[in-house]
């Protein structure tokens, strides 16, 4: 069984949805149930997606998992997106929240390609 605490991935997005939940403390109140439910959902499936992902014994299943996982932060990066050009979060929060996504996406991408080589055809 793997250890997700010992993915660099799952602890970035620990961080990313923690730095998530407290800048979307600033939202707007009209926004509580609109974006600011919905990037923290994204947020949250992230690191939950790779821990649950980690306990599957078949390597296509974890993959499977972190595919979720990778769908879930271009969810967040959507969102985030939305939220800048509303005017939520400036550029400068937005392009560190952008790379911290991207960072996230790129070691995702890297870890399911390694995952789906181990598979034996």
């Amino acid at each position: 069984m793997r250890n997700f605490r010992e993915y660099p991935a799952w602890n970035e997005a620990i961080d990313f949805c923690t730095r998530i939940y407290r800048i979307t403390k600033l939202y707007p109140e009209s926004e509580k149930y609109g974006i600011v439910s919905q990037m923290r959902r994204a947020v949250v499936s992230i690191p939950s997606n790779i821990a649950e992902g980690s306990a599957k014994t078949s390597p296509t299943e974890f993959a499977r998992f972190l595919e979720i996982a990778l769908g879930s932060s271009y969810e967040a990066e959507t969102q985030l997106i939305i939220s800048h050009e509303l005017e939520y979060i400036d550029k400068v929060v937005f392009n560190e929240f952008i790379n911290i996504s991207h960072s996230i996406q790129a070691q995702l991408s890297g870890l399911i390609k390694t995952l789906k080589g181990e598979e034996i055809f």
